[in-house]
């Protein structure tokens, strides 16, 4: 029989495991898909001398997210011998297609603690020459991978898709083909898991597709084509007053899907292809669709609950039907998805250090503000306790008090390299990944 000594502490450790566990920030933009930390209060002032836990160096590049299950991190990325590396402010913008086709890679996966940044284990299930190119400034590690708590999917586009347990078994692999993407740019768009069914969106320029595979065997349960072009964007679970919808940002058309078999639900006319994923709440998806390397602007658009059929808006000047509570068209170049926080909807520009901060029911600006010394924004922003954060592309993190009202609270920041990658959360620890380093903070 246990001392008492000792069975209060496995009870302990089993609360704690059970806590972190609930919080794992299980897929791109958490749990919930919108980059939300409930349940627990994050540090908002660090640097890199003051309240880092751990720093380590992740080999090679990867704009992948990290993933946390209980105790434990996993982290993609790919990299090769010559591979070249991106300057800091012109590697995110469009323009030609690095021949990587031809380097030697290896495409790695690694779980390391929580606690400590220490590797608990790798695995290479790919190596060799990929299967085609990227643009400069993309990764062949720039999904993020999607886990259950026991499983770890990771797509890696061309290369393939493989699950492993989280203590490093490899449970199967599966290959959904090599497409070419816009310009030679690569891909980018992340799964995600729902129920048995791990959920792919493969938009392309030859045979775009959504594709559900069965997150036990990654045999393919079922597979919708898409009359679409390459986008970049990742799914979206969208649970709102009516029922749970699966949500595909596009170009050509902005769509939702029945989850359970693919059925589609509704589709409204885009503006252009997109690497945003939408985001929502009980009453309205907001979705936007801008192509950020045209001149045109983006129709961003706040779509009611219960939508079906066509919703399209006929013309840019038509802003509002009887599915659609209110839209918009303005030009910025735009990479980071939506954060809805609090009846707010913020957005952030690329290019210029812009936020913008709407009201999320009625799209009134509430500000607009560029941010001193900011280069822009690739990674998307996220809120807690009432504070929204703001990573920009050079490791400065602002936080804001969460409203209307633009109000500076704390300026932080991390050392010289670039940060593209959106953030994850253990707990009350924050996961910052750079180009070279993986950052733990804590208070």
């Amino acid at each position: 029989m246990l001392p008492m000594r000792s069975v209060i502490w496995t009870g302990l450790m089993s609360v704690i495991a059970v806590t972190l566990h609930g919080a794992d920030w299980n897929r791109f933009r958490g749990p919930d898909g919108n980059s939300i930390v409930e349940g627990a209060v994050l540090p908002t002032e660090w640097s890199e001398d003051s309240h880092v836990a751990w720093k380590v160096k992740i080999p090679g590049r990867g704009w992948s997210q990290p993933v946390v299950v209980g105790d434990r991190v996993f982290v993609t990325t790919a990299f090769a011998e010559n591979e070249e590396k991106p300057k800091r402010y012109d590697g995110g913008l469009p323009g030609d297609a690095r021949n990587a086709t031809q380097d030697e890679y290896q495409w790695k996966v690694y779980c390391l603690s929580v606690a400590t940044g220490k590797i608990l284990w790798e695995d290479t299930p790919y190596s060799g020459k990929p299967a085609q190119p990227k643009h400069r400034g993309n990764t062949y590690a720039s999904e993020t991978p999607a886990t259950d708590g026991e499983r770890v999917v990771v797509y890696f586009a061309a290369q393939g898709v493989v699950c492993y347990d989280v203590a490093g078994k490899k449970l199967w692999e599966k290959d959904l083909g090599v497409y070419p993407m816009q310009a030679g740019w690569g891909a980018g768009s992340s799964p995600i898991l729902y129920h048995d069914s791990v959920l792919i969106q493969c938009d392309n320029e030859q045979k775009s597709f959504l594709v559900a595979l069965n997150k036990n065997t990654g045999d393919e349960q079922w597979r919708i084509n898409r009359e679409e072009k390459s986008n970049w964007a990742t799914p979206y679970l969208w649970k709102n007053k009516l029922r749970t919808e699966l949500v595909l940002a596009g170009g050509k058309k902005m769509r939702s899907y029945n989850p359970d078999d693919g059925t589609l639900l509704w589709e409204m006319a885009g503006s252009g292809r997109t690497a945003l994923s939408p985001v929502g709440d009980d009453e309205l998806l907001f979705v936007d669709s801008v192509y950020w390397f045209q001149a045109s602007p983006g129709r961003l658009a706040a779509i009611r609950a219960g939508a079906s059929g066509d919703i399209s808006l006929p013309d840019e000047k038509t802003l509002t039907n009887k599915d659609v509570a209110w839209s918009m068209m303005f030009k910025s170049y735009r990479n980071s998805s939506p954060l809805l926080y609090k009846d707010c909807l913020y957005m952030l520009e690329q290019s210029a250090g812009i936020v913008r901060c709407f009201n999320a029911k009625t799209g009134k600006v509430h500000y607009q503000q560029r941010l001193p010394d900011s280069p822009g924004f690739a990674s998307s922003p996220w809120a807690n306790d009432g504070k929204v954060f703001l990573l920009d592309d050079a490791g400065n993190t602002v936080v804001l008090e969460a409203g209307p009202q633009y109000k500076l609270l704390a300026s932080n920041h991390l050392n010289d390299e670039i940060f593209w990658s959106s953030p994850a959360v253990a707990g009350d620890q924050l996961l910052i990944r750079g180009m070279q380093h993986l950052y733990c903070i804590r208070k």
